[in-house]
């Protein structure tokens, strides 16, 4: 799938262009996880064992992967990864928006709203029914973005490690 520009803003409106990521945006999407990783302020997460290009390549040529850049030029300035999840309690889809990020400099032009517009764009033609995701305690800016977008559920989210398995008591 070729990455394509999106949203019909014109220059004067709006100076980004919103595109999304496809399998020949390895070089992009390396940027992109540079500005993921200083955004969250996790740069070991994101550039210290880095997937090689082959890797890259498959995760976005997958439909169910979403990646969208904000590009001034073709600097990555925002971006955001969200995962389709086709669900089994009714024939619909759901779409997961896990990483959402802006360069310092550039916050609060709208950029994470344009790049969750162009997100429900998608979604919308895939089927989705909503897009849900996480914010964490103590982000004001995330949280105070989400709410103006959509319905707050409060959840409680837990990492559950990989690890060898054994089970516990109560499990016999």
């Amino acid at each position: 799938m070729p990455a394509s520009p999106l949203g019909a803003a014109t220059m004067s409106e709006f100076p980004y262009q919103i595109r999304r990521l496809g399998p020949d945006d390895v070089a992009l999407m390396r940027r992109l996880n540079v500005m993921f990783g200083t955004a969250f302020g996790e740069p070991e997460t994101y550039n210290l064992n880095p997937p090689d290009d082959a890797w890259l390549r498959r995760a976005l040529a997958k439909t169910d992967v979403i990646v969208l850049a904000a590009l001034d030029s073709d600097e990555p300035v925002g971006g955001l990864v969200a995962y389709e999840l086709d669900k089994f309690e009714q024939p619909r889809r759901e779409v997961y928006l896990y990483d959402l990020a802006v360069v310092a400099a550039h916050r609060r032009r709208r950029i994470a709203t344009r790049l969750i517009q162009a997100l429900c764009e998608i979604a919308r033609t895939y089927g989705a029914w909503t897009i849900f995701v996480q914010a964490d305690i103590g982000d004001d800016a995330a949280i105070a973005l989400y709410q103006g977008l959509g319905e707050r559920e409060d959840a409680i989210h837990f990492d559950i490690a990989i690890r060898p398995f054994r089970a516990s008591r109560e499990e016999g």
